[in-house]
């Protein structure tokens, strides 16, 4: 009786690394399956998110182009901006990515929580402020354009008229790009050194410069730019005083009637 009991403890050691082997072969199983299905739905939602992006970008190039989208881009001088993609296809495209990255948002939830999920949800939350520094960024671009018309326009007769239209279009162009910025966030850390680096060169150029050795050029160019400026204005003030006249005589003033011969 004593043998038999020895003998039958082996066995139940065995037995028991069986069982051992066989629950690890199941979890290793159950954790590969769970993680191919996972895998096979994440392909599934990738790919329906794909088809779903091409669309919606062919609809938005198409409804675009049609609304004459196009047309304005040419107009506001946005079309030089936008290289070999059409405005309209570019803003698809554009709408193309964000439905991608919101695909990818979805699809990469399949696996719980993970640091890709946690970075596309932050690119995701970011892009509303990029498409509202992009909007102001067109914007200011459309009002640039129409003030350096009216400038130049307006001073058409002065040799300083279109250069200091496009001195207004230059400053409007950074206003807004410096807003844009500020929008997306980066204002603060890219505009700050570029101002306080251009302000201290034009600092030590003044202290330096004009108050040093520049001083008999700066003043040879100073009475050069004044004399300009006089003739200058005496230029403006004949056009303005030219103008009440001309414009007396063809709005109609006392109109003098031939008197008929007597006979």
């Amino acid at each position: 009786m004593g043998s038999i009991i020895r003998a039958g403890a082996p066995l139940s050691g065995v037995a028991g690394a069986t069982n051992d082997i066989s629950d690890t072969l199941q979890n290793w199983l159950a954790t590969v399956g769970n993680a191919a299905l996972k895998c096979i739905v994440f392909l599934i939602i990738f790919f329906v998110g794909w088809l779903i992006a091409r669309a919606v970008d062919s609809a938005v190039s198409r409804l675009l182009a049609k609304v004459g989208f196009d047309r304005l881009a040419e107009r506001t001088g946005l079309r030089r901006w936008t290289g070999r993609y059409a405005p309209s296809a570019l803003v698809g495209r554009i709408v193309r990515y964000i439905i991608l990255l919101i695909t990818l948002q979805l699809a990469f939830g399949v696996f719980g929580p993970n640091a890709i999920s946690d970075l596309i949800d932050a690119i995701i939350a970011w892009i509303p402020r990029l498409i509202v520094a992009c909007v102001i960024l067109v914007v200011a671009v459309a009002i640039a354009g129409a003030v350096f018309d009216i400038i130049r326009n307006a001073l058409s007769q002065f040799s300083y008229g279109k250069g200091l239209g496009r001195a207004a279009q230059i400053a409007i162009i950074v206003l807004g790009a410096v807003a844009a910025l500020n929008q997306i966030g980066v204002a603060t850390t890219v505009t700050m050194p570029v101002l306080i680096t251009i302000l201290a060169t034009i600092g030590g150029i003044l202290v330096v410069g004009v108050g040093g050795g520049l001083i008999q050029p700066m003043r040879e160019r100073w009475e050069r730019m004044l004399t300009k400026g006089e003739a200058e204005m005496t230029k403006v003030s004949t056009h303005l005083k030219s103008e009440p006249s001309t414009g007396g005589s063809a709005s109609g003033g006392d109109v003098t009637m031939p008197i008929p011969p007597t006979t």
